[in-house]
C-alpha cells in the first residue's frame, strides 16, 4: 500500500467517524444527558453516576482485552474473521457471568442497598451489550470498513436520543417526574437494537454464525488478550474512580459526585474527538508495525503520528484554554444547581483533554505494536498517583481536589507513553516543529486573554479566541488543509 494510500484510509475513516459523531454526540450529551441531570437533580444523578462508574471499571471482565486484540489481529489477518467470530462470541457469554459475580461482590463490599443493586443489574447488562457492540465493531475496524463502523458508533446514541427525548418531553408535560431508572432502561433498548443490527450485517459478510465453545481456542485467546485486559482495567480505574471515591470519602458524596459528573460530562464530550481518532488509528498502526519493510513503514508511521498529533493537540489546547476562560457562564447555561462548584471543577478537569489526546495517539501506537508490558507498568503508576492524590485532596478540596488528582494521573501517563513510543520507534520531532508548537500555545493563551479583556459576551469571546487559535495553527503550518484534502481523495 502506498504512503498516500495508508494515510488516505486513515484520514477517510477519521472523516466519516468524526462527521457522524459530531452530528449526534453533542445532541446526546448537551440535550439528553444534561436534560436528565437537570430533571432528576445532582444528588439523584450522582447516585446513578457512581454506580455507573463501578460497572464501567469492571467491564474489562466482559472483554479481557479481546476487542483490542481482535482489532489488531483482524487488521493483520482478515481471513481469520469467519473462524474467530463464533468462538469469541461464546467466550463473551461466559465472561458475562464472571463480570456480574465480580461487580455484585464489590457492590456488596461497598454496602449497596437493594435499590443500588437493582440499578447495578441493569447497568451490568448494558455494559455487556456495549462490550458486545464494541467487539462486533472491532471486526469492521480490522477490515478497515470505517463507514460501517461510523454508522454503528452513533446508532445507539440516536436511538437513546429518540427514547430519552420522548420521555423528557412526557415528563415535562405530565404529572410523572422523570426517574433515573428511565434513563437506564432507554440505554438497554438502544444497545440491544444496535447489537442485533451490527451482528446481522457482519454475519451477512462471513456466513452463518453459531456459538461454538472450543476450549483450546478460548485459552489461547484469553492468554493472548490478558495483557490488553490488565491495561484496560488499570486505565479504567484511574479514569473512573473519582466519583466513587467522592461518594465514599465525603458526607455529601452523592451530591459531590453529581457536581463532578456535570464537569466530567463536558470533558467526556471533548475526549470523544480523541477517541474517534484512535478508532481508525489502531488498525492502521497495527498494519504499519506489522510490515516487513521497516524503512517504508517507519516513514508512514511518522507521517500518521505527526498528522494525528497536530490535529488532536491543536484541538485539545484550543478547547481546554478557551473553555477554562468561560467555565462559569458555561455551567450556568447548562445546569440549574451547583453551577459555581461545577465551574470550579470544570476549570481544572477540562485540561485533562490535552494528556488524554496524547494517550490516544501514543498509547494506541504502543498497543498496536504489542508493547503491553510497558503500558501496564505506566498505568499501574498512574493509578497509584490517582488514588493517592484523591485520598489526600478530596477531604480538603472536595470535587476540585478530585479534578486535580485526575489531571496529575492523566499527565503522567501521557508524557510517559510519548517518551516510550518515541524511543521505541525512533521518532524525533524537528526543532522547527517544536518551536512552532510552542508559539501556537503562546498564541492560544494570548488570544483568550485578549478576547477576555474586551468584555465580549462569553460565546463571542470563545468563538473569536477559537478562530484566532485556528488561524495561528494554519499560519504556523501545524494544520495543512490542502494536504488533508489530498489524503481524503487518495484512499488507496
Amino acid at each position: 500500500m502506498a504512503n498516500s494510500g495508508i494515510q488516505g484510509k486513515f484520514f477517510s475513516g477519521l472523516f466519516w467517524v468524526l462527521l457522524l459523531n459530531l452530528l449526534v454526540k453533542p445532541l446526546w450529551i448537551f440535550g439528553i444527558e444534561v436534560g436528565v441531570q437537570n430533571a432528576v437533580g445532582a444528588a439523584s444523578y450522582g447516585f446513578y453516576f457512581s454506580i455507573f462508574n463501578l460497572a464501567v471499571i469492571f467491564n474489562i471482565l466482559l472483554d479481557l482485552g479481546i476487542t483490542n486484540y481482535n482489532t489488531r489481529n483482524i487488521a493483520r489477518h482478515p481471513q481469520l474473521l469467519g473462524k474467530h467470530l463464533s468462538h469469541i462470541l461464546s467466550i463473551k457469554v461466559l465472561l458475562l457471568f464472571v463480570y456480574v459475580v465480580a461487580t455484585f461482590t464489590i457492590g456488596a463490599l461497598l454496602g449497596y442497598d437493594s435499590h443500588q443493586f437493582y440499578i447495578l443489574a441493569f447497568l451490568c447488562f448494558n455494559q455487556f451489550l456495549n462490550s458486545l457492540l464494541l467487539y462486533l465493531r472491532s471486526n469492521y475496524e480490522g477490515l478497515l470498513l470505517f463507514k460501517w463502523d461510523s454508522v454503528l458508533s452513533v446508532m445507539d446514541r440516536v436511538l437513546m436520543i429518540v427514547i430519552c427525548g420522548a420521555l423528557l418531553f412526557y415528563s415535562s408535560h405530565g404529572a410523572v417526574p422523570f426517574a433515573i431508572e428511565w434513563f437506564v432502561y432507554a440505554q438497554t433498548v438502544a444497545y440491544l437494537v444496535t447489537v442485533v443490527f451490527a451482528f446481522v450485517v457482519l454475519v451477512r459478510r462471513v456466513g452463518v454464525c453459531r456459538l461454538r465453545w472450543h476450549r483450546p481456542f478460548a485459552l489461547l485467546m484469553l492468554r493472548r488478550s490478558a495483557p490488553f485486559a490488565l491495561l484496560v482495567l488499570l486505565m479504567a480505574s484511574y479514569n473512573r474512580l473519582d466519583p466513587i471515591l467522592l461518594s465514599l470519602l465525603l458526607p455529601d458524596g452523592d451530591t459531590a459526585a453529581g457536581v463532578y459528573a456535570s464537569a466530567f460530562r463536558l470533558l467526556d464530550a471533548l475526549t470523544m474527538i480523541a477517541y474517534l481518532v484512535s478508532v481508525p488509528l489502531l488498525p492502521v498502526y497495527a498494519r504499519l508495525t506489522h510490515r516487513y519493510e521497516p524503512v517504508v513503514a517507519g516513514k508512514e508511521l511518522g507521517d500518521v503520528t505527526r498528522l494525528s498529533f497536530s490535529l488532536l493537540q491543536v484541538f485539545a489546547i484550543t478547547a481546554a484554554v478557551g473553555l477554562a476562560f468561560v467555565a462559569s457562564p458555561l455551567m450556568q447555561l447548562l445546569y440549574v444547581d451547583h453551577t459555581a462548584e461545577s465551574a470550579d471543577v470544570f476549570a481544572v478537569v477540562v485540561f485533562c483533554i490535552i494528556p488524554i489526546s496524547l494517550t490516544y495517539i501514543f498509547g494506541t501506537l504502543l498497543t498496536a505494536g504489542g508493547h503491553l508490558r510497558q503500558l501496564n507498568i505506566l498505568a499501574s503508576v498512574a493509578l497509584t498517583i490517582n488514588v493517592g492524590a484523591n485520598v489526600l485532596l478530596i477531604p480538603r478540596y472536595g470535587a476540585v481536589g478530585s479534578a486535580w488528582a485526575s489531571l496529575a494521573a492523566q499527565s503522567f501517563m501521557a508524557v510517559a507513553q510519548m517518551i516510550v513510543a518515541m524511543r521505541i520507534y525512533s521518532m524525533r520531532p524537528s526543532a522547527s516543529y517544536v518551536l512552532r508548537f510552542v508559539l501556537f500555545i503562546v498564541a492560544v493563551v494570548g488570544s483568550n486573554m485578549a478576547c477576555a479583556s474586551l468584555a465580549l459576551p462569553w460565546l463571542w469571546q470563545l468563538a473569536f479566541a477559537a478562530v484566532l487559535s485556528l488561524l495561528a495553527a494554519v499560519l504556523l503550518r501545524l494544520i495543512d488543509f490542502r494536504a488533508m484534502l489530498s489524503l481524503l481523495t487518495k484512499r488507496g
